[in-house]
């Protein structure tokens, strides 16, 4: 599918800039399912032109829906888009915030800043992937992947993980569940200039989920491992979590499990696509932290 997708790709292109009275400038580098570009309005405006590689999901249409319902509020403004060419037109932002020479917890302050202007209410009868899905789903991804992979971890880290999922997936409710991004790491924050945001950041890229906060505080638990295993990891890793917490208002304990199944299935996926060093980085925090109940 997605070798027939770059085939078509420039006719695709030409149709959508043609349609939406775009002016084309420079591929923007880093993306890795669509192709994204710096554009012009006709009204002279610039923005970014997002084409997404087709998938046999629903595509482009959760990020859409993720972004109609945040309306700007810490997340890049939709401008346009059209779900059935996986195309969106979206307000240009600045750099990203991994690219900024800042220390590790000044970055997850600015993320901690920027959920806390993005977490919104999800109105009744949007349909959303929820915490109870997504728990269920890397459950069943980390117990296929490390079988796959021939058990590149101890069986105590894969237990660990598994019964977090459970818990975490128990734990799902609609009553005090948000709008949560799903991966908001350093890359998909990028800098804005409306003087309106708290946090200056905006995201980008968003998975979009209806899930407890404490799932969009994993993603910073589950990076900067080589910063984790520069010193004892689990303590490490539980001051972090104390941060995050801390700044957020969330539960530690759900901070803790959340970031510990994202650090094992991310630490699988890496292995899975060919990124060993990476991968083995990711799993040598987790087997440090299954050490533990730091919050039990």
């Amino acid at each position: 599918m997605g070798l027939q997708w770059l085939e078509h790709l420039d006719a695709l292109l030409d149709a959508v800039t043609s349609d939406w009275g775009l002016s084309l400038g420079p591929t923007l580098a880093g993306g890795t399912d669509a192709y994204v570009a710096e554009v012009e309005t006709q009204e002279g405006m610039c923005a970014v032109l997002k084409l997404g590689i087709p998938s046999e999901g629903e595509g482009v249409a959760t990020e859409i829906r993720t972004l109609e319902l945040a309306g700007g509020r810490g997340y890049a403004t939709l401008l346009r888009h059209d779900v059935a060419r996986n195309a969106l037109l979206l307000e240009r932002l600045g750099p990203k915030l991994s690219t900024q020479a800042l220390s590790v917890e000044a970055q997850i302050g600015v993320i901690c800043a920027t959920l806390e202007d993005a977490w919104a209410p999800v109105p009744a009868g949007v349909r959303l992937p929820t915490g109870g899905d997504k728990a269920a789903s890397l459950a069943r991804f980390i117990r296929s992947a490390w079988a796959e992979l021939d058990h590149p971890c101890s069986a105590r880290v894969v237990a660990r993980a598994l019964s977090y999922a459970d818990r975490r997936g128990t734990a799902f409710d609609p009553a005090s569940a948000v709008l949560v991004h799903g991966d908001a790491h350093a890359a998909n924050t990028l800098l804005s200039a409306d003087v309106g945001v708290r946090a200056r950041y905006k995201f980008v890229d968003p998975d979009g989920l209806f899930a407890e906060r404490a799932y969009d505080l994993a993603i910073p638990m589950r990076e900067w491992a080589g910063e984790l295993l520069a010193g004892d990891a689990y303590e490490l890793g539980r001051a972090r979590c104390l941060l995050l917490s801390r700044l957020t208002d969330v539960d530690p304990v759900a901070i803790w499990e959340w970031g510990f199944i994202e650090r094992v299935s991310t630490g699988l996926l890496l292995l899975k696509v060919g990124e060993r060093e990476w991968g083995c980085e990711f799993l040598a925090v987790a087997e440090e932290w299954a050490a533990g109940e730091p919050f039990g």
